[in-house]
């Protein structure tokens, strides 16, 4: 009778490891959630994915985001940037393809870094050989924090990206 006992509280603790897994598996169950902002701007497609954290209080950057470092540019995988046909970004060619979107905060000017490894976690195995093009751009002060990182992408192509008191675009268009 002990031995059943045992296959009992065994088979459990089994199904609890096993279920457990799964949920770890439910992206959408994570503290930055993942996110997709996908715009037609005519017949180009802009597609970004990426994860979204929360500000939670902390001074993100200069903080948690430390200046002058390459930062995943959200939270979790690398940030991706997807195009399906050639483009310009503020004026500077990039190919139809999939990247990973990585920047460095500075606090007047950001490097926003589109590297042809995309499917990397965080920016642990960044490269800067594998970079297909850098550009920079000036941030914005927002007036009001912005909880939760978010990318919008507008009819025109305009890709915004805010996060705490952050904020800075960039032009996409086709060639």
């Amino acid at each position: 009778m002990k031995s059943i006992n045992y296959f009992f509280i065994a088979g459990l603790l089994i199904a609890g490891f096993v279920s457990n897994g799964f949920a770890q598996d439910d992206k959408s169950k994570r503290p930055s959630p993942p996110r997709t902002v996908s715009k037609a701007v005519g017949d180009l497609k802009i597609v970004i994915e990426y994860g979204a954290p929360y500000v939670k209080g902390r001074t993100v950057f200069g903080g948690l985001e430390s200046y002058g470092k390459v930062w995943r540019t959200g939270a979790n995988e690398a940030t991706t940037f997807s195009v399906n046909k050639d483009v310009t970004v503020d004026g500077k060619p990039l190919p139809a393809g999939k990247y990973a979107l990585f920047t460095i905060p500075e606090k007047g000017e950001w490097t926003v870094i589109f590297s042809k490894k995309a499917d990397q976690w965080g920016a642990y195995d960044y490269d800067k050989a594998e970079d297909a093009l850098r550009i920079k751009v000036k941030p914005k002060r927002l007036d009001q924090v912005q909880e939760q990182l978010a990318f919008d992408v507008d009819q025109k192509g305009v890709v915004q990206f805010k996060w705490e008191y952050q904020s800075f675009d960039f032009s996409v268009s086709t060639k």
